[in-house]
């Protein structure tokens, strides 16, 4: 059975991650490393990680520089086949979800990557669907448009982070976008999408409060796609982003 670890990271999250602690020890797969790594929060987080914590092979808090060196601290400290991330803001949608992401890779033995759904939540009232985030398969097409797998709800075989390394934290807001296409495309690395829910996800934060963090992580990733020799026409690039996220907003309805 394969040991699969999580990474969450957390900064000031007191009000939320104690839904990320329980929707973790509410797992069904019995074969679970969960590590928290913390950015020397200045509320109640560490308090709550105290209360809530109790299935945690380790807690680390201390200054960092952003979310992306919290990401890499983290691959520092688990030891898992298989390594995803859950947020201290997101939390698993059922409590079957790691067992569905055990039995993809055992569906399908090629894999080295496996993604699913996410949707957005209202951040008080998570019972609330904002926008329905559906994943496709990783074709070369839809990475040019600027597609990519929602970040929570990859896992990874741990050989892909030891031959081709972590997050470049010269990327406020799109390190986890530059990795994935540098994972996934430049160097080709099989993945498999499974049309299912795997993580609900607040809204809000740096890449989702407003306009000018949305405007931000897209430069960012216009610079990673550059950087990995994709040319696509920037006003197709963002008329591919704007209809995508009208789809999400559509989708959501269907959860009312």
């Amino acid at each position: 059975m394969s040991k699969i670890s999580l990474i969450t990271t957390s900064y000031n999250s007191a009000a939320t991650i104690a839904d990320t602690l329980r929707s973790v020890s509410a797992q069904t797969y019995p074969n679970i490393q969960h590590v928290v790594i913390d950015g020397a929060s200045k509320d109640d987080t560490m308090a709550v990680i105290e209360r809530e914590g109790a299935h945690l092979d380790a807690v680390i808090s201390g200054p960092d520089k952003g979310i992306y060196d919290a990401y890499n601290r983290g691959l520092e400290k688990v030891d898992g086949d298989i390594v995803g991330y859950i947020n201290s803001d997101d939390f698993y949608y059922d409590e079957t979800v790691i067992e569905q992401v055990a039995k993809a890779f055992e569906d399908h033995p090629e894999a080295k990557a496996v993604h699913a759904d996410l949707i957005y939540v209202d951040p008080k009232d998570t019972d609330i669907v904002v926008r329905h985030w559906r994943g496709r398969e990783m074709t070369p097409k839809n990475i040019q448009r600027g597609f990519m797998p929602a970040h929570p709800t990859l896992f990874l075989k741990r050989e892909v982070y030891d031959e081709f390394g972590g997050y470049d934290t010269r990327y406020r807001l799109a390190a986890d976008y530059e990795f994935m296409l540098r994972i996934l495309e430049t160097h080709g690395t099989p993945s498999v999408h499974v049309p299912s829910i795997w993580v609900r996800m607040r809204t809000g934060g740096a890449t989702g409060a407003g306009y000018l963090g949305v405007k931000q992580q897209n430069e960012e990733i216009r610079e990673a796609q550059r950087l990995h020799g994709i040319r696509y026409p920037a006003p197709l690039f963002a008329m591919h982003k704007i209809v995508d996220r009208s789809m999400q907003h559509l989708r959501a309805k269907r959860h009312q």
